[in-house]
């Protein structure tokens, strides 16, 4: 079997129809294309994207939050890989490029969360040199109205 060439895109508001064609267990649901069009749209946030074939196999997505007091922090939304490209390194080489962003934008601090039973992650997240916090609580609102 021969690899196949991944290629690494960061995505900006011109590349919605990347989203046309996404490998199954990249994204949690279907992409919806105005969901897709504001994200792109809004300056704060960020994706990139590992694409293969002209399908998108993988993504990382960020935001850029900022508050009067602080400097820019970037929080990482999620990273998702295809069901078929899974342990390839793939994850981590969107990591890496959502960290350059998050640095050339000026952030001072990246943070993320996941799951405690999320082994994978967890151990992507450590290997990359993140620092495990305890001590957090998370707390969580459901459907509108709040």
């Amino acid at each position: 079997m021969t690899e196949e060439t991944i290629t690494i895109h960061r995505l900006g508001p011109e590349d919605a129809a990347l989203f046309e064609a996404v490998a199954e267990g990249v994204f949690d649901n279907a992409v919806d294309a105005v969901q897709a069009t504001r994200f792109l749209d809004d300056g704060c946030h960020e994706m990139v994207v590992a694409v293969s074939g002209g399908r998108v196999v993988a993504m990382a997505s960020g935001v850029v939050l900022l508050h009067p007091d602080k400097r820019p922090q970037f929080f990482i939304h999620e990273v998702g890989t295809g069901d078929d490209w899974l342990r390839r390194g793939i994850a981590a080489k969107l990591m890496d490029a959502l960290l350059g962003i998050a640095a050339e934008r000026g952030c001072e601090y990246v943070w993320l969360g996941t799951e405690a039973g999320n082994s994978n992650a967890r151990a992507l997240y450590r290997r990359m040199g993140g620092r495990e916090t305890t001590g957090i609580v998370m707390f969580e609102w459901g459907e509108a109205p709040f």
